[in-house]
């Protein structure tokens, strides 16, 4: 391990010029015992290099990029890393930053001209958890914006875990309309939610994110894991261009395609949550979880006898719901099969009646009441109870 390499910058004549990162003609990828990552950009910039713990990451910070070809993640071929993602740390810096799946050290950094082109090519190698902790962290003066919550720890005690994830955050504000945006209302939503599940006892809530931050899909699934999830619940409020979509509903994931209205949401979704690097085209809806094969002989089913709960405690709470509440379709909601997930589309902000229900506490109540009692009927049947 090369340490001197935790802190890499590069200074040229060029320096000042907005620099492009070529995305195709770049790549991040295994090598033997290796992660190689080899990026093309059009001119030299001022660049570092440093890796950060818990959760494992290289970041790669350059002065003066102004905009990339395609998002981080068209970079990745699946193996050491995980996941990519941009974000602008501080003006004037643009951040590449990637997770890793085990700890690995910074062995080798070049810039160099090729062809008329600059090549930025970084070497990482296998260390130990120990080794690869001591080398981690950020430079002196490297500004760091909280891009991870700190996610509530589940009690020792805690019978049934639930992982509530609020959709989008951060740079990503998800669905607009009237003055109203989906991340902050989901954020609301989601701890009275947790609210209401902890004073439930033998249930824990957990959440994947408890401020206005942007939380990469997979430090999502590594929290809700993490936390020993039996359940994750993932909230949501969509907009159409039309008014005509009402009403709360329940995603599964399909099998297949899944109905109408859930193709629907994948298109249109797709190419809509490039911020950030994040691009989930192709992987289904674009609600800011992965999309998975979950294991269907034993959480599919589970999951949908807990949708059938939650539409009926709906019901029972005189909730708004969709003409057609219980669907499915190819959602993102968890790369996990080891526990069942659900989709919450909470209505949509395109629709008056379905604003007027979710833009405060008192009008949310009865939504947040219905999925609290649902769950908590649920998860009693899980664990061979009864909930009165």
């Amino acid at each position: 391990m090369i340490r001197a390499f935790v802190f890499w910058l590069v200074i040229s004549s060029a320096a000042q010029a907005q620099a492009r990162l070529d995305v195709s003609n770049s790549q991040i990828a295994d090598g033997w015992w290796s992660l190689e990552i080899a990026l093309t950009l059009d001119t030299h910039v001022p660049y570092r290099i440093f890796t950060l713990d818990d959760p494992r990451r290289l970041i790669i910070d350059f002065e003066g990029l102004d905009q990339a070809s395609g998002p981080a993640t068209d970079l990745l071929t699946p193996g050491r890393a995980i996941s990519a993602t941009f974000t602008a740390p501080q003006e004037g810096w643009t951040r590449l930053s990637i997770a890793l799946s085990e700890p690995l050290a910074i062995e080798q950094a070049s810039m160099q001209a090729v062809a008329g082109q600059v090549a930025l090519n970084v070497s990482l190698s296998r260390v130990s958890a120990g080794a690869f902790a001591a080398a981690a962290g950020a430079p002196e003066g490297v500004v760091l914006p909280e891009t991870q919550p700190d996610m509530v720890t589940a009690q020792p005690d805690a019978a049934f875990v639930v992982v509530i994830d609020p959709g989008h955050g951060g740079l990503d504000p998800g669905a607009e309309r009237a003055g109203l945006q989906e991340a902050p209302l989901m954020l609301d939503l989601a701890r009275e939610v947790a609210h209401g599940i902890n004073q439930r006892p033998g249930l824990q809530a957990v959440m994947t994110r408890d401020s206005d931050v942007f939380v990469p899909l997979a430090a999502r699934v590594s929290m809700a894991r993490a936390a020993g999830a039996d359940l994750l619940i993932s909230l949501h409020a969509d907009a159409l261009a039309e008014d005509a979509a009402q009403g709360v509903s329940v995603y599964t994931l399909a099998q297949g395609g899944g109905d109408r209205a859930a193709r629907r949401m994948v298109e249109r979704h797709e190419g809509g949550d490039l911020l950030d690097g994040l691009d989930l085209r192709g992987q289904g809806d674009g609600v800011a979880t992965v999309l998975m094969d979950l294991a269907r002989q034993q959480t599919g089913p589970a999951g949908q006898e807990l949708a059938a709960t939650l539409v009926a405690a709906m019901e029972r709470q005189g909730v708004r719901l969709n003409a057609r509440p219980l669907r499915e379709g190819q959602l993102a909601v968890l790369s996990a099969a080891d526990f069942p997930s659900l989709l919450i589309e909470a209505g949509f902000l395109s629709n008056a009646q379905d604003r007027a229900q979710l833009v405060s506490a008192q009008s949310r109540a009865p939504l947040v009441a219905a999925l609290v009692e649902g769950i908590a009927i649920w998860a009693a049947t899980q664990q061979g109870g009864s909930e009165n």
